[in-house]
C-alpha cells in the first residue's frame, strides 16, 4: 500500500505540473487559432461533413468514412460519458458542462487538423489497404522518428495502462450501490473482466466482441432517449438548469481561486477524456479510411467530437441536473447518474447505469487496446513476435484486474496525466505540421465550389515529400 500511496502521489504531482496551466492552455490555444485558420469550418462545413459521412469507400472492400468513424467513436463514446460529466459537475460544479463545450466546439478544429495530417500521411499494406496516424506524421512530416517513436509510447502507456485502467475501475465502480456489493466484489469483477479481455485480445471469442460492438450503439441511442426523457419529465427546470452552468462557468473568482479544481480545469479533464480532440488517437482510426480526398475524413472525425461531447455527454449532465438529486464530491462518478436515474425511475435506474457501463467499459477496454497494436507496429516497423506480444497482452489483462482494485483518484490521476502526456506532444506537432492540412482544405473548398467530387494530389498543394497514396 505504500508503493502505491508513493505513486499515487507522483502521479498527482506531474498531473498537476501538466495541467496548472499548459494541457488547457495548449487545448484552448491551439483550437481557437485553427478554428480562425480554416474559418470557423467546424460550423460552416458541418452540413458538409454529415454529407460525406454517407460516402462509400472509393475501392471496393475499403474502408469507408461511416467506418472509421464508428471506430474513433466507438473509442470516445464510454465510461467518460458518464462518469467524466458526473465526476466534472460533482468536482467542479455545474460550469464544468460549459467547459466540456468550448474543449469540443475548438477542438474539432484540432480534430480535423489531425485526422487529415493523418490521411495525407498514412502508410499502405500489402493488400492495398492503409494505416498511419501520429506517429507516421510525425516521422514524415517532421523527419523525427525518435519522436514518433516517443508518441507511440505514451500512446501504449495512456490506452494500456491509463484508459484501460480508468475503465477497469470505473465498471466495478458502479455495481458500488448494490446491495450484493462488498470488500471483494472490485476484485471478483476484475478477474472475470480480466478474463474476458484476455479471451478477446488473444484472439477469441469473436462473437462476444461482436455481439458487444453491436449493443453499443443500441445503448447509446436508448441512454439519449432516457435522457431526453428525463428532461421532459422535469421540463420546467431546464432554464434553471442553463443558469446553473453558466453562472457557475463564468465566476471567475472562484476559479482562479482554486484554478485546479475549479469547473475549467474539470471542464477541460473531463471532456478531453471524452472527445479526445488533439490528443492523437483518432488519427489512427482515420488513417485507416478509403476516401477520395483526406479532407473527408477530417471532416468526419470533427463530426466524432460532436457526437460525443455535445450530444451524449450533454444528455449525462442535463440528465443529472434535471433530476432534482444535488451534485456532490462523495457522489462523483457512477453514484451520482445513479442517484439521479434512481429518483426518477426507482430500481430500474441504478440498473440500466450498470448495464450501459459495463457494455461501454468492455467495448472501450478492446478497442484500447488495439490502438496499441498499431503503436507496436510503429516502434519495431513490423508487427512484435508472437512470444512478445503474448506477453503483453498477458500484461494488458492485468492492468485491467489492477484497475477494478485501485482507488477512485490513482485510477483517475494516471489517466489524466498520460493524456495529458500525449497533448504535450501532439498539440504542437499539428502546429508545426497544420499548413499541408490547410492547403487541403482550400484545395478541397475550390473544388467543391466548382462542382466535382473532390479527387486529392500531393501535387495539388506543393507537398514535398513522397506518399503511399497521393503522388
Amino acid at each position: 500500500m505504500i508503493i502505491i500511496a508513493i505513486i499515487d502521489s507522483l502521479v498527482t504531482d506531474i498531473s498537476n505540473m501538466l495541467y496548472n496551466p499548459w494541457v488547457p492552455l495548449l487545448l484552448l490555444v491551439a483550437g481557437l487559432v485553427f478554428t480562425l485558420a480554416t474559418k470557423f469550418m467546424q460550423l460552416r462545413m458541418l452540413g458538409e461533413a454529415i454529407r460525406v459521412v454517407s460516402e462509400k469507400p472509393k475501392n471496393a472492400g475499403g474502408v469507408s468514412s461511416f467506418g472509421a468513424l464508428m471506430v474513433s467513436t466507438a473509442s470516445r463514446v464510454g465510461t467518460g460519458n458518464i462518469v467524466g460529466v458526473s465526476s466534472a459537475i460533482c468536482m467542479g460544479g455545474p460550469g464544468a458542462v460549459f467547459w466540456m463545450w468550448m474543449v469540443a466546439l475548438l477542438g474539432g478544429a484540432s480534430a480535423f487538423i489531425e485526422s487529415t495530417l493523418a490521411q495525407i500521411y498514412k502508410r499502405r499494406n500489402s493488400d492495398g489497404s492503409s494505416y498511419g496516424g501520429p506517429s507516421y506524421y510525425i516521422e514524415s512530416g517532421l523527419r523525427q522518428r525518435w519522436l514518433g517513436i516517443i508518441f507511440a509510447v505514451i500512446i501504449i502507456v495512456t490506452y494500456a495502462v491509463g484508459y484501460n485502467l480508468l475503465a477497469s475501475y470505473n465498471l466495478q465502480s458502479a455495481f458500488a450501490g448494490f446491495t450484493f456489493y462488498d470488500s471483494n466484489t472490485p476484485l471478483i469483477i476484475g478477474i472475470i473482466l480480466a478474463v474476458l479481455f484476455g479471451i478477446c485480445v488473444m484472439g477469441g471469442a469473436h462473437r462476444l466482441t461482436k455481439v458487444t460492438g453491436a449493443l453499443v450503439p443500441v445503448m447509446g441511442v436508448v441512454y439519449v432517449a432516457v435522457a431526453l426523457l428525463v428532461m421532459v419529465m422535469n421540463f420546467g427546470l431546464l432554464p434553471d438548469v442553463f443558469g446553473m452552468i453558466f453562472t457557475n462557468a463564468f465566476d471567475f473568482q472562484a476559479i482562479f481561486g482554486g484554478f485546479a479544481g475549479s469547473c475549467l480545469m474539470h471542464g477541460v479533464k473531463r471532456g478531453l477524456y471524452s472527445n479526445e480532440a488533439g490528443m492523437g488517437s483518432a488519427p489512427n482510426a482515420a488513417a485507416t479510411a478509403d476516401v477520395s480526398h483526406p479532407v473527408k475524413q477530417g471532416l468526419v472525425q470533427m463530426l466524432s467530437v460532436f457526437i460525443d461531447t455535445l450530444l451524449i455527454c450533454s444528455a449525462t449532465a442535463f440528465m443529472c441536473l434535471c433530476s432534482g438529486v444535488a451534485p456532490d464530491a462523495e457522489l462523483a462518478g457512477a453514484p451520482y447518474v445513479q442517484a439521479a436515474l434512481g429518483s426518477m425511475f426507482g430500481w430500474f435506474g441504478p440498473v440500466f447505469i450498470a448495464v450501459s457501463m459495463a457494455l461501454f467499459a468492455f467495448t472501450t477496454l478492446i478497442g484500447n487496446y488495439f490502438y496499441c497494436e498499431g503503436c507496436l507496429r510503429f516502434i519495431f516497423d513490423r508487427m512484435p513476435s508472437k512470444i512478445f506480444m503474448t506477453g503483453f497482452r498477458i500484461a494488458a489483462a492485468l492492468i485491467v484486474l489492477l484497475g477494478a482494485i485501485v482507488s477512485m483518484d490513482l485510477a483517475w490521476n494516471t489517466a489524466d496525466m498520460c493524456q495529458a502526456l500525449m497533448v504535450v506532444i501532439n498539440v504542437p506537432v499539428i502546429l508545426l505540421l497544420a499548413k499541408p492540412a490547410l492547403a487541403a482544405l482550400k484545395d478541397y473548398t475550390e473544388q467543391r465550389n466548382a462542382g466535382k467530387d473532390p479527387e486529392f494530389k500531393a501535387a495539388a498543394i506543393n507537398l514535398k515529400q513522397q506518399t503511399d497514396f497521393w503522388n
